[in-house]
């Protein structure tokens, strides 16, 4: 498993606690070091760089692990902190929750409870490195697409593109971009949706049967009651997506029996 090599800290005054936990987590795989006091953990840290998971004891000589707490938030946004502690009051584990902890559990708990926290600790530190991870991957593709449009924005400029931006009513489709923003705001349209959309807002007023949506839009043909069940489900996600009620929708409407347009003026239909 690849949480089996997550770095995990033990941090607890009880030796016998700190030792036995310690040696429970490495059983399981993950490497794990201890640390006596919320000075030596904060030391290690500093020493060592941040670990993927900390188990702190919440009442320390010195220190508590609160107070670890928030300085290892403050530093290491990104470590999973789980907080033991045997004096369980409400007012504690609201304060460990406010200060960044993951989790709140009460000593002794027994391991397959203490192994759960731990597993989902290491499962939401490893989704939020995957977020940061395509987070990171989005603003270099940005980046380099800035840089493309750039280079390329002359050229652009000097070729006429009368046909790019169709406009119907507020709603305002970019064909080259493939974007359609609603009263200023970006759609979040799937390849398919958009596709549906154009054929739509591109001849306004012109009722297109779900046959021929599937068609123009997904490329395949398909008998009526297929194309019918296909077609329903988009133009649902785009009522949802573009209509203030869904149910009485302004740009979309159902022609009964027949198929879907896009009304360039006010209207209410159904279905």
């Amino acid at each position: 498993m690849a949480e089996q090599a997550a770095r995990i800290m033990v941090v607890d005054d009880e030796a016998t606690a700190r030792i036995s936990l310690a040696e429970i987590l490495r059983l399981e795989g993950y490497q794990v070091d201890t640390a006596a006091s919320g000075e030596e953990a904060l030391s290690l840290l500093k020493k060592s760089g941040p670990f993927d998971l900390m188990l702190l004891d919440i009442k320390m000589p010195g220190m508590s692990g609160l107070d670890v707490t928030e300085k290892v938030q403050e530093k290491y946004p990104g470590v999973v902190i789980i907080l033991l502690t045997a004096f369980g009051k409400l007012e504690t584990a609201i304060e460990a929750i406010r200060k960044g902890a993951s989790d709140y559990l009460l000593k002794p708990s027994s391991v397959p409870e203490i192994l759960e926290s731990v597993h989902r600790g290491l499962t939401k530190h490893q989704q939020a490195q995957k977020r940061q991870h395509l987070v990171s991957q989005l603003q270099q593709t940005l980046s380099e697409l800035a840089t493309v449009e750039g280079t390329e924005a002359v050229e652009e400029a000097a070729v006429p593109q009368p046909n790019r931006f169709v406009q119907i009513r507020d709603v305002v489709m970019d064909r080259q971009k493939h974007i359609v923003t609603l009263r200023g705001k970006l759609l979040d349209l799937t390849p398919t949706e958009f596709k549906i959309l154009t054929c739509l807002i591109e001849t306004p007023d012109r009722v297109w049967s779900p046959q021929e949506l599937v068609r123009q839009a997904q490329g395949y043909e398909t008998d009526a009651w297929g194309a019918r069940a296909i077609i329903r489900v988009h133009i649902r996600r785009l009522r949802k997506k573009m209509e203030t009620d869904p149910s009485a929708p302004k740009y979309i409407l159902n022609m009964r029996g027949i198929g879907y347009m896009f009304a360039s003026g006010e209207s209410t239909g159904k279905g």
